[in-house]
């Protein structure tokens, strides 16, 4: 049974490291959260260590500096394993061939193409037109306000031509600040219900938790049983960490807050248990934000 906690402090001594979620966490797109900000940092400060462990299309340079943007302080974090930097290793490799067709932000995402020095003999990437093209990258929609329906005469050429699509962000929406947005997840789900195939590396697919081990490891040594994995997202953060084996912290303030009671900061306990059951899905702990 989920046990409904009140602060991080109430059981951050059973836990060395954090895989610690982003948007609806930490920040909303547009500011940070001050109580998740103090949580963090007071976690660190006893020694814990904080990966931020984001579906972000976006190597992880630049999501810290979108996080600097935004004002989420340098503190509160140790290191960054992104969606973004698992997709452009397998991009790399040539998983979706090398001539590519580009979905998403051109000028936003523009790093993502940028040369991976960490492969040897990584293949050459070029964007050209759907007609052109091998495979697609998708970061996120052209415009993150259309419905996905949009691409679907582009995915019905590109299954027919036996396209994959690379997903570097397998969330389906989130909420900047007050607005809700499509991401490439939902992108890549309809490609999947049209026959096409689709390639995650984001949560709740191993290949981002590899990395995210990886970055932590770089840090100290910290087994499994001792990281909590915490997130909004029952069908990305929650179902992966269930996945890997982690224990998880549930924040129900995010993309699921109206399910719990009008009390935001405290969610009703017979509601949570409910819309758990019917999810499927038992993490450890919830808390209505973190704090």
């Amino acid at each position: 049974m989920t046990r409904i906690i009140h602060s991080l402090a109430e059981v951050s001594e059973g836990y060395d490291a954090l895989f610690c979620d982003l948007w609806g966490c930490v920040h909303d797109g547009i500011r940070p959260f001050p109580a998740a900000v103090d949580a963090l940092r007071a976690f660190r400060a006893r020694g814990g260590k904080v990966v931020l462990v984001t579906n972000s299309p976006r190597p992880r340079a630049s999501v810290a500096g979108q996080l600097d943007r935004i004002g989420v302080p340098r503190d509160c974090w140790d290191t960054i394993a992104s969606s973004g930097d698992s997709a452009r290793a397998a991009m790399f490799q040539g998983v979706v061939g090398q001539k590519v067709y580009f979905i998403g932000d051109g000028e936003t995402d523009a790093g993502f193409f940028s040369p991976l020095k960490i492969l040897d003999n990584p293949v050459e990437i070029t964007k050209v037109p759907l007609n052109e093209a091998e495979g697609i990258v998708c970061t996120g929609p052209f415009d993150p306000m259309a419905a996905p329906s949009v691409y679907r005469a582009d995915f019905l050429y590109a299954r027919t031509k036996r396209m994959k699509l690379l997903c570097a962000n397998p969330d389906i929406v989130v909420d900047r600040g007050e607005v809700r947005e499509w991401c490439a997840g939902a992108l890549a789900q309809l490609y999947t219900e049209m026959g096409g195939e689709s390639l995650y590396f984001g949560k709740p697919h191993p290949p981002i938790y590899d990395l995210a081990r990886r970055r932590l490891a770089a840090l100290c040594d910290v087994e499994d049983p001792r990281i909590l994995a915490v997130g909004d997202g029952i069908a990305t953060d929650i179902q992966g960490a269930m996945g890997e084996g982690i224990d998880a912290l549930f924040i129900t303030g995010g993309l699921a807050a109206t399910e719990f009671g009008a009390d935001v900061e405290n969610p009703d306990s017979g509601l949570l248990g409910s819309w758990l059951d019917a999810a499927q899905m038992s993490p450890r702990y919830a808390i209505g934000r973190l704090r």
